[in-house]
């Protein structure tokens, strides 16, 4: 059976326990070896139209994919916590309300510190553990982003431009695909898109990344608790979260492989897309 593509499906949402109804898209096979169900968490101010199709409708050739937006974002209901522990409660009740005992988490950009904090709240519910362009809880530097990137993606409008400055690097290359990933992320979907992010998801965003950012080496040592596979990539530009940050993460958690893609930024695994997705399907069906 052919699937849908990812700039297709249709906007669903589920009721959880915690009142939130939740926006998602569901894509792949659903059949019994269709394996474990991978669940995406977005990026700061994204909502389900900021992923590419390419990436996802890549990553769904050989299982489910669910992307959705967590509480207060898009067209989720509720209020956007201030804190990554408050995400994470947040999208454990989304798993939940799936009704999946189990999944693989893909996180991006602030989705892989609330992934990484389900990880270790939930460590029962996470199979494997995907981070991408990614930092452990109380890095140094990483109290809030440069000015540059700030003023790109935080202003309550942001030009193509901006975006590209800050997910794809500055050879033609990079930017080039970036425009193409562009077009395919605001050309492919022209009716029912998603709700865009307000303000204070946002700003309540930002409060989190800058609260995760907060110094406190002891917070490090924590993920070392992690047991399950963790498979950490981003790109070698990367100027919102730098790609040491990777290897500090595969450091520290025992069972961590790392990627750094080259003349990519923030965004390398929509420029990167399908050697991106080959290479989480080759962790995800690992041994």
């Amino acid at each position: 059976m052919e699937l849908t593509s990812y700039s297709g499906l249709p906007n669903e949402r589920v009721k959880a326990a915690n009142g939130i109804d939740y926006a998602y898209r569901d894509t792949g096979p659903t059949d019994d070896g269709a394996g474990v169900p991978l669940v995406l968490l977005q990026h700061f101010r994204g909502n389900l139209d900021n992923w590419d199709p390419a990436l996802i409708d890549a990553l769904a050739s050989g299982r489910r994919v669910i992307a959705f937006d967590n509480a207060g974002v898009g067209g989720s209901t509720g209020t956007t916590p201030h804190t990554v522990e408050g995400m994470a409660h947040d999208a454990v009740a989304f798993i939940a309300a799936m009704d999946f005992d189990q999944v693989d988490v893909l996180g991006f950009s602030l989705g892989s510190f609330v992934a990484q904090r389900i990880a270790l709240t939930r460590p029962a519910l996470v199979r494997r553990l995907v981070l991408a362009s990614s930092a452990p809880q109380g890095a140094d530097g990483m109290h809030g982003w440069a000015p540059e990137v700030i003023g790109a993606i935080g202003d309550p409008e942001t030009s193509p431009e901006e975006y590209l400055s800050v997910f794809f690097a500055r050879s033609e290359t990079s930017l080039r695909a970036g425009r193409q990933t562009l077009q395919r992320i605001y050309g492919a979907r022209s009716t029912d898109r998603d709700t865009a992010t307000d303000w204070a998801t946002r700003e309540a965003q930002y409060d989190a990344v800058c609260t995760w950012g907060i110094p406190d080496h002891a917070r490090l040592q924590r993920l070392g608790c992690l047991r399950m596979p963790v498979f950490v990539a981003n790109g070698d530009s990367d100027p919102m979260i730098l790609p040491h940050y990777s290897h500090l993460l595969a450091g520290l958690i025992p069972q961590a492989r790392v990627k750094i893609y080259p003349d990519s930024a923030h965004g390398f695994l929509f420029q990167h897309h399908a050697e991106f997705a080959a290479d989480v399907d080759a962790f995800l069906d690992g041994p």
